[in-house]
């Protein structure tokens, strides 16, 4: 899997890199200072994952991340946000244009790789609750846009209740178990809410729930 590293600090590169030199799996392809080298990279170099750090000169992590999922050329190319606080209105953000995930700087380097191949394999990196948290944290401080909640009218009534269970967290096997249904149809529920919704993974469709008013904040 290739990954490209992106961090205005050589040192925090240089420790990512000797972390993934270590892995056979995993090989770093390239190394951005600062978001506008880290978009001309990834459109040159095309790799799996980017890790991208949001503080960055020239242009930040987030306006690199849209760039990134918004290039129909590199539908491909996951983002997985770095970041030092986890109650971070960029990550919020970057999940909202479609980061597949985030991961605190301090992460151990097991779950550092882990992190990398589920992103890779096309997953969103929503098992840890503490993504749920960052978008329950600014969602409070929303309130449902008119055309955020637009976007649910192609949705049918049962894509509803598989979207709003997405945001709660829960997984296919959980939502199958909840509506009655087997986990592939659960599957093809998110699958088709997702091509409606134009949602790149899972954490666009937690985002949205939140958005639009399907979710709120403290539900489980």
């Amino acid at each position: 899997m290739r990954v490209l590293l992106a961090d205005d600090q050589t040192i925090v590169r240089a420790g990512f890199r000797a972390l993934l030199d270590l892995t056979d799996d995993l090989v770093v392809v390239a190394e951005a200072a600062d978001g506008a080298e880290v978009v001309d990279l990834t459109r040159t170099t095309r790799p799996d994952v980017v890790l991208m750090d949001i503080r960055m000169p020239r242009a930040d992590g987030l306006q690199a991340t849209r760039r990134i999922v918004t290039d129909r050329d590199l539908d491909e190319v996951r983002v997985l946000v770095l970041t030092t606080f986890e109650a971070d209105e960029y990550v919020f953000e970057a999940l909202r244009v479609g980061a597949a995930g985030f991961l605190l700087k301090d992460v151990e380097p097991d779950d550092l790789r882990d992190a990398i191949r589920t992103v890779a394999a096309g997953q969103s990196l929503l098992a840890p609750a503490v993504t749920r948290h960052v978008i329950e944290e600014f969602a409070r401080l929303k309130t449902p846009r008119t055309e955020a909640r637009a976007r649910l009218e192609p949705l049918t009534g049962r894509e509803r209740e598989v979207l709003a269970l997405v945001g709660r967290g829960l997984s296919n096997d959980e939502i199958g178990q909840r509506l009655i249904m087997s986990p592939l149809t659960a599957k093809t529920h998110v699958s088709r809410t997702m091509a409606k919704l134009g949602a790149r993974d899972r954490a666009q469709l937690v985002v949205l729930a939140y958005e639009t008013g399907l979710v709120r904040p403290g539900e489980s």
